[in-house]
């Protein structure tokens, strides 16, 4: 999720503790908590563009890691902040295990993947239920800390909560739509279908991208789930990535054991496999799960391949964001329309 709402989360949940003087103080100590987990984005290399790949929502987003990450973010915050607001070392550690521990939960609602069980497993967890960006989230929630913390109020951290529960319910709901209505669109194509996954589009719960995987290929559709009969754009289709096909260079004897080939492997688990050759440039591998357009196979990122590096060289992450007002205009004619 976004930092700001990241944050949000962070600070509603500690309002809950405390006294009712102290909303403002809870607010800004688990605001700071809640987006803490985030740092994890320094840590890549100059050498190895995956590297930061494989560690954002990493350790720091895992479940078991909530009451380490809480007290490093106490023994920082109470000399900053706890001590200058007159409140103990012990209210400050709870605020910040309670802001560091939305974080993971919060981003294992959208659809990037979050390691929730490391050490345990390295399974990145991936919701579905919300995007990454969600002004209908965050909008009200900022609006009703503020008014908590300045009229010193919890009836507005309990109203901010039970709207959270609302959409987010509702989301959950509108996903299990997403996924019955991909299902028939389906099956009316006499697909043999592998998985269906449903992601919503960006800032909204109203339209749907929905991928259908079958043996061989990625079909990519956007549902529009309103108050009306569904709406459905008919989008592409993706070959799934063979390497003997696609990249053939790869897979001669000397290059079966090559870092690049170690990397597509790093990049599909990532990618949770929705991996594909990119149509316009075939040095380069995309994960077809996100785009602007829900319908549309316009990757945001990739890994780009050189046929001429050595067996030690890494491939190079990138990413393409394209034309993303014009992109966010003909969405926004999809919602309205």
């Amino acid at each position: 999720m976004d930092p700001i709402t990241q944050g949000a989360f962070g600070a509603v949940f500690a309002q809950t503790q405390g006294k009712k003087k102290d909303l403002a103080k809870a607010a800004v100590i688990g605001a700071l908590a809640g987006m803490a987990p985030d740092l994890d984005i320094i840590i890549r290399s100059a050498d190895d563009s995956l590297l930061a790949l494989e560690y954002h929502r990493h350790f720091t987003h895992s479940l078991l890691f909530i009451p380490f990450g809480g007290l490093i973010c106490s023994l920082f915050l109470h000399p900053l902040l706890g001590r200058r607001f007159g409140v103990s070392f012990l209210q400050t550690l709870l605020w910040c295990i309670i802001g560091f521990a939305t974080h993971g939960l919060l981003d294992g609602c959208t659809s990037y993947g979050t390691q929730l069980l490391w050490p345990l497993s390295d399974k990145r967890f991936a919701w579905d239920i919300i995007s990454i960006i969600d002004p209908l989230v965050t909008i009200p929630l900022l609006t009703l800390i503020i008014l908590a913390a300045r009229r010193k109020a919890r009836r507005y951290v309990i109203l901010a909560l039970v709207w959270l529960a609302l959409y987010f319910g509702f989301s959950a709901f509108q996903h299990q739509r997403a996924l019955d209505e991909g299902e028939k669109l389906a099956l009316s194509r006499g697909l043999a279908i592998e998985n269906i996954e449903a992601k919503p589009s960006f800032a909204n719960i109203l339209i749907w991208k929905v991928i259908t995987t079958t043996k061989n290929s990625y079909y990519v559709d956007a549902i529009k789930l309103g108050w009306k009969k569904p709406f459905v754009w008919e989008g592409k289709i993706a070959n799934k990535l063979n390497i003997a096909r696609d990249l053939p260079w790869l897979n001669i004897e000397s290059q079966k054991n090559s870092q690049q080939r170690k990397d597509i492997e790093r990049f599909r688990w990532f990618s949770d496999g929705y991996i594909a050759l990119d149509q316009k440039n075939p040095n380069r591998v995309v994960d077809i799960r996100y785009s602007l357009l829900p319908q549309e196979i316009q990757p945001l990122w990739g890994i780009e391949l050189s046929p001429s590096a050595s067996s030690e060289e890494h491939v190079e992450f990138y990413n393409e964001r394209g034309d993303g007002g014009k992109e966010a205009q003909k969405l926004w004619k999809m919602l309205i329309e």
